[in-house]
């Protein structure tokens, strides 16, 4: 950065450089932070490199103690517990940028849920020729077992993790919906108690909107859906157990909510209803907020060998003895070649033009979309429909001839399971790299909350904002290295 412009000579943001090609949500072009950013930058750049690495170190210790961990997998997908990194220099959006955010939130998650009404009912957008049947029934995600159950409030999608980028222009997109069991939300929470421990004259100059209450506000969607005619319900946190990669925010948000955090083990069905097994006897269980895919969540209907499930579950469900958050099915309307058709869902159930943008995506299974695939594949980004995490994807402008030539061979042999997408310049954010002692920018994306349950719903005003710990690197999921920031929502 130039020496010439405001109070950053001489401090340790003296040697940002700016990446043209990106939107730096920092620091202007000029060499000048972003209106909303000036009080924050003005605060950091009183503090030397050694503030930020004993902060770090402090950081480190602080999620140690919690047992902030994710694992992080390798190709042969072992995964390995680490502390997930985190840099204390804050994302900030102002207000008025987050207002329009989360009213696209709403707007989509109310959309993707009177979609799946549909598609397990009347199946009227598949007979009115707006999303192809072939596709629906083609998605491993699409669970007929469950077609004709109804949800408590005909809500399928209780809680989404909407991805979203800030491209070059300036202008948010939907990378992804992730609607099956979306993790994060207690990273969220972990960093910002961090933070206010770290920065708390910095909180008290800043009015910074809450994420705190995110627990009560979960509780409370829990038990909007309870089945009919139990006023004192009883909810439960379903888990694959401890060798699951987000097994601390399971056991978080349990302690958190006050309700019990069980494994299949744990329940049993009879006579249609389910039961926990507690050393009083048994309980009654009305609402399960179960962090295990659809596959293995009862080994009657789906996969036999499943020991995390409940034997019996989807009869007790269909029943309408039970509710299930998510509803099992929901991730047919995450499945990567779906997405594509959500403008269309939303203006066909909504009458509504969408807020937040998709990003340009080929269905590879299109014989004009698979032909640009081939001839462009270089210049594109791969992704499997049905991973995620960011496995399976391929980056072309980063991929040897070889490994482009293969991802070709993958794609012809299932084209079903392919989109493609372009690059997209995913913003940068001044990131304190521990080993240089100063700031770089790095690729940052953000995962959003929304919560919606019978009549009533809630957008976490912030999110996790994750970081690509590696330069250049625009792969940010914490399961293959990313870091994450706290995410500021400024009230003023």
């Amino acid at each position: 950065m130039s020496s010439k412009k405001e109070a950053i000579t001489e401090n340790i943001f003296e040697n940002y450089q700016i990446k043209e090609k990106f939107y730096d949500e920092v620091f202007q072009k000029e060499d000048k932070s972003r209106k909303h950013y000036q009080k924050v930058v003005k605060e950091f750049t009183e503090w030397l490199p050694e503030d930020f690495k004993e902060l770090n170190e402090t950081a480190k210790l602080s999620f140690y103690n919690q047992g902030v961990t994710f694992a992080v997998y390798s190709d042969n997908k072992k995964g390995v517990e680490r502390l997930m990194p985190f840099d204390f220099f804050p994302r900030v959006i102002p207000n008025e940028e987050w207002n329009k955010i989360e009213k696209g939130l709403i707007q989509r998650n109310n959309a993707l849920n009177l979609f799946l009404n549909d598609l397990y009912g009347a199946k009227k957008i598949l007979k009115d020729k707006i999303v192809p049947e072939s596709l629906i029934n083609s998605s491993s995600f699409y669970k007929k077992e469950i077609m004709g159950i109804k949800p408590v409030g005909g809500v399928y999608v209780h809680i989404s993790g909407t991805d979203l980028i800030k491209h070059s222009d300036g202008e948010y997109y939907v990378l992804e919906d992730n609607l099956r069991c979306p993790s994060g939300v207690s990273y969220v929470i972990s960093n910002r108690i961090a933070m206010k421990k770290a920065l708390s004259k910095m909180f008290n100059k800043c009015k910074i909107s809450s994420v705190e209450e995110y627990p009560e506000q979960l509780l409370h969607i829990l038990q909007s859906v309870t089945p009919e005619g139990r006023d004192n319900p009883n909810c439960v946190v379903l888990t694959p157990g401890i060798y699951n990669s987000a097994y601390y925010e399971h056991s978080y948000l349990a302690m958190a909510m006050g309700i019990p955090l069980v494994e299949g083990r744990d329940l049993i069905v009879d006579k249609k209803f389910v039961y926990m097994k507690t050393i009083y006897g048994l309980k009654r269980v009305d609402v399960i907020y179960r962090r295990i895919d659809d596959d293995f969540l009862d080994p009657k209907v789906y996969r036999k060998d499943s020991l995390l499930g409940v034997s019996g579950l989807i009869e007790a469900y269909r029943a309408g003895n039970v509710s299930l958050v998510n509803a099992p099915g929901t991730g047919v309307s995450d499945d990567k070649a779906v997405y594509i058709y959500l403008p269309e869902i939303i203006k066909y159930y909504l009458g509504e033009e969408q807020i937040l943008k998709n990003v340009k995506t080929y269905r590879c299974e299109l014989d004009d979309d698979y032909k640009y695939v081939l001839e462009n594949m270089h210049n594109l980004v791969m992704k499997p429909v049905d991973e995620s995490g960011g496995y399976g994807i391929m980056i072309g402008t980063k991929a040897t001839e070889e490994e482009i030539d293969d991802y070709k061979k993958l794609v012809a042999g299932n084209r079903r399971k392919y989109i493609a997408q372009p690059i997209m310049n995913l913003s940068t954010h001044a990131t304190f790299i521990e080993d240089l002692g100063s700031f770089e920018p790095r690729h940052i994306d953000l995962r959003t909350f929304c919560l919606t349950g019978k009549n009533c719903q809630y957008v976490l005003k912030g999110g996790l904002s994750r970081v690509a710990m590696k330069k250049e690197s625009l792969i940010v999921n914490s399961s293959q290295g990313g870091g994450a920031k706290d995410t500021w929502v400024m009230e003023d």
